[in-house]
């Protein structure tokens, strides 16, 4: 974006504030895609050292969490004792899809980055232990035990929970510049069972994905399940042709509908769950899921369609975004989230989430970029828009 003063400030915090001795405990996940994602993406922008070496360093920190039966990390880490746990309210102890496996893309670049092949062995193991398992209907649970390599409950969904998992499969194919055909197959396997039980059309004609619970579909998408169309086009991209064009359809049709959930609200912006029952179509129906907290996956998957279609609506959405965001969101010291989408004066939440930043408006930026400003063919995005290169040379080991 050309904010050089900004960066240089960035780089010298970086450099002499950001302080890893911490004795707290921290989310392995989020220190994932936030930090390592952001400093392997700054270096690889940049090629400033400070970042890979932060990253390297942070990257170190985490290792512990694997310590388990299984090898499948814990949830929580405390950074300075090395201690890890699972989280509070997850199942029995059991760690969580979208976590352990939205690992793979930053544990790759830190084993090529520091010539350390733990950190790929670790994400391979994951692997491993994901393809052993029966998959209820071929689709995956959300919550697993790292003891026992059990599925805990049978709860599949495509947003929260389970969401980055799927996405980071056909990340790491591209990634890999298409040779990590493993990722490829699971990806395409996990897609055709989502496609089979979860993928549904609305009495209004609208598609969207349901959650499934041991059997029985809750009509709901969440906010976050919204991204599905932008990876579902990424990976409609590289299909054969008759798998290419029915998943195109697919991911316009979702966008579609996460579009329509913005639109039928009152500020245009969208609710953070909405339903599929009772007469009410894309839409929230509790008190509870009508807020909007800055979130990235509905503008996310505008810019990967408009990237890949060029169809106007998608800038033309997108810019009602931007226009909503400016009207109910900016505060005067940024953005804030909001309580109720669904009233013309809703109260804020007085917070700025770091992904609005990060996600929000960084794909609405590349939505009106030209298409080589982070193309496509070069650059994978992390699960928090951070971008890593496409691996395009041969001679590498860690990719094989």
């Amino acid at each position: 974006m050309e904010l050089e003063e900004e960066f240089q400030e960035a780089k010298k915090w970086v450099e002499k504030s950001f302080d890893l001795n911490v004795n707290g405990e921290a989310s392995l996940f989020e220190v994932n895609i936030r930090y390592i994602g952001g400093l392997l993406a700054t270096y690889y922008l940049t090629g400033e050292e400070v970042f890979k070496t932060k990253a390297l360093e942070l990257g170190e920190k985490l290792l512990p969490a694997f310590n388990t039966p299984t090898g499948i990390p814990r949830g929580v880490i405390n950074l300075g004792s090395g201690m890890s746990w699972s989280w509070g309210w997850a199942s029995a102890g059991s760690s969580i899809l979208a976590e352990f496996g939205t690992l793979h893309l930053e544990f790759l670049h830190l084993s090529e980055l520091s010539g350390n092949p733990v950190f790929a062995e670790k994400v391979t193991n994951i692997r491993r232990v994901l393809n052993r398992m029966e998959k209820p209907q071929g689709l995956y649970p959300n919550f697993l035990s790292p003891v026992t390599g059990n599925w805990v409950q049978h709860h599949v969904s495509i947003g929260g929970l389970g969401d980055s998992f799927y996405e980071y499969l056909i990340k790491s194919w591209l990634m890999s510049d298409r040779k990590d055909s493993e990722a490829k197959k699971m990806y395409d396997d996990a897609l055709e069972a989502i496609e089979k039980h979860l993928v549904k059309k609305s009495a209004g004609g609208l598609t969207y994905i349901a959650e499934w619970r041991g059997g029985i579909l809750d009509h709901k998408m969440g906010h976050l399940a919204c991204f599905s169309g932008g990876m579902i086009a990424l990976g409609a991209e590289h299909a054969g042709a008759e798998r290419r064009q029915r998943h195109m359809d697919l991911a316009a049709e979702i966008t579609n509908t996460c579009h329509e959930s913005y639109a039928r609200s009152d500020t245009k912006l969208g609710p953070e769950a909405f339903r599929f029952d009772a007469g009410s179509e894309a839409m929230a129906t509790r008190l509870s899921e009508r807020y909007y907290i800055l979130r990235p996956e509905v503008v996310e998957s505008y810019m990967y369609l408009w990237r890949l279609t060029h169809e106007p609506k998608y800038r033309q959405w997108g810019w009602e975004v931007v226009k909503a965001l400016e009207k109910h969101c900016r505060v005067e010291a940024g953005f804030s989230g909001i309580r109720d989408v669904y009233t013309t004066n809703p109260a804020h939440d007085n917070m700025q989430q770091s992904f609005f930043l990060a996600e929000t408006l960084k794909y609405l930026y590349l939505l009106f970029s030209e298409d080589d400003v982070l193309s496509l063919d070069d650059w994978v995005f992390n699960t928090e828009a951070h971008p890593l290169p496409v691996n395009h040379t041969d001679s590498n080991t860690v990719q094989q």
